[in-house]
């Protein structure tokens, strides 16, 4: 199985620290194909090293989602790129799981927690202690269909 995972990059790095938990267990699910996101090396400045800039990004990202087989969003921190990321998954009739954490303070936009059908797109709220678990949980319904 083929794993897209998001999660935020240039809109903030502070859950990179969860980023890594959720990437290493969804690595036992599969390859994520975008794991270098939970890299606590990577900051705000996004692949700024890339020296082909972000079109190259834009388009390695775009064709990494046409690949994977499912994609899942930490969606907590509010990040432009993660949205737009979602949106083409819709599109490419992806199964999309997004994770959320209320205790953040934040509110979930609409548009997102408005997409959830419970079928294609999914979206959990979740504590930080219990996010392997939710996953795991994901993934066990998702063999099962």
């Amino acid at each position: 199985m083929k794993v897209y995972f998001c999660g935020s990059i240039r809109g903030g790095r502070d859950d990179a620290h969860l980023y890594l938990r959720i990437v290493q267990k969804l690595q036992s699910y599969g390859t994520v194909l975008t794991e270098h996101v939970s890299s606590a090396e990577l900051t705000d400045r996004g692949e700024d090293a890339v020296a082909a800039g972000d079109k190259f990004i834009h388009d390695r990202d775009v064709s990494w989602l046409q690949q994977s087989d499912v994609v899942v969003a930490e969606v907590t921190q509010p990040s432009l790129g993660v949205g737009y990321e979602l949106g083409r998954a819709i599109d490419m009739k992806k199964k999309i799981f997004c994770l959320f954490r209320p205790s953040s303070g934040r509110r979930l936009s609409a548009m997102i927690r408005g997409a959830d059908d419970g079928v294609l797109f999914v979206v959990k709220d979740y504590s930080e202690d219990e996010v392997e678990n939710v996953l795991e949980e994901f993934f066990n319904k998702l063999k099962r269909t």
